[in-house]
């Protein structure tokens, strides 16, 4: 009973904070200005479609980069001691105590023409443009998501048996075979998680492309502007934006589980 009592207070957030909202979304999505059912609103969505695009386009890229980056970091974290992996993980949060805001200006100071980076290349005869256009943007967003790729990748890496690699090896199994049947088998469900923690955030996350693309926007930042105006239409946006996300997490937990399965 007491167990039961200890919910309340989250259902109560989960209700006020999640569902009605969430309510309010579909009602605005389907009805007009009028309040009568319309379908209207998806049709006006459907002129954003390539901004949609372009957004799952950044948000598959930078999920790949970050675990690309994230896995042999993280790996090469769960093999420390514990007290250098809580170093490590700590100094990895550092940037995270700063404001998403001053830490996407940092990038604008260092990108923007005749700043440092540009100065640099310049010196070395390289005239690049490296602000306003997608390549800034997946760079913004990399630095602002990497860390959730790294941190549940190494809490499952973290957590695999040293007998069972020593095992292998005692086996006659070289680093390659190990890293195959061992490490990467057993790292998966943080991989799937680390994939769903970026992907999910950067498909529909704002501000990043306003000051790092230029002309470049993403879909976050359509339905910021949009429903500022129209909240049929922006709800309408983020609904679909929804749907396509739920679909995402559902192909990653079937996937997740296929692969528990297996192994």
């Amino acid at each position: 009973m007491k167990s039961k009592a200890t919910s309340y207070p989250y259902l109560l957030w989960m209700l006020v904070f999640t569902v009605i909202p969430l309510l309010m979304v579909i009602y605005y999505a389907f009805t007009d200005s009028t309040g009568a059912f319309s379908l209207h609103n998806f049709v006006n969505a459907s002129d954003y479609s390539e901004v949609f695009l372009y957004s799952l386009y950044v948000a598959l890229i930078s999920t790949l980069i970050c675990l690309v980056l994230a896995y042999p970091l993280a790996f090469s974290i769960s093999r420390c001691t514990e007290s250098k992996q809580r170093i490590i993980v700590m100094f990895l949060m550092v940037p995270m105590w700063m404001n998403f805001l001053l830490r996407i200006y940092a990038w604008v100071l260092i990108l923007q023409n005749y700043g440092p980076l540009d100065t640099i290349l310049s010196f070395f005869g390289l005239d690049l443009t490296l602000i306003g256009n997608t390549g800034a943007v997946v760079v913004g967003m990399v630095y602002e998501f990497l860390p959730f790729m790294i941190l549940p990748i190494h809490a499952v890496m973290s957590k695999i048996d040293d007998s069972l690699i020593e095992a292998a090896q005692d086996l006659g199994c070289s680093g390659v075979y190990v890293f195959r049947k061992v490490i990467f088998p057993l790292s998966v469900p943080g991989i799937i998680s680390g994939i769903t923690m970026v992907f999910v955030p950067t498909a529909s996350t704002f501000l990043v492309a306003q000051y790092l693309g230029g002309t470049q926007f993403m879909i976050g930042d359509v339905i910021e502007r949009v429903f500022q105006s129209d909240h049929h239409t922006g709800s309408a946006i983020a609904l679909v934006l929804m749907v396509v996300i739920l679909g995402f997490l559902v192909f990653m937990n079937r996937f997740g589980d296929k692969e528990a399965v297996t192994g």
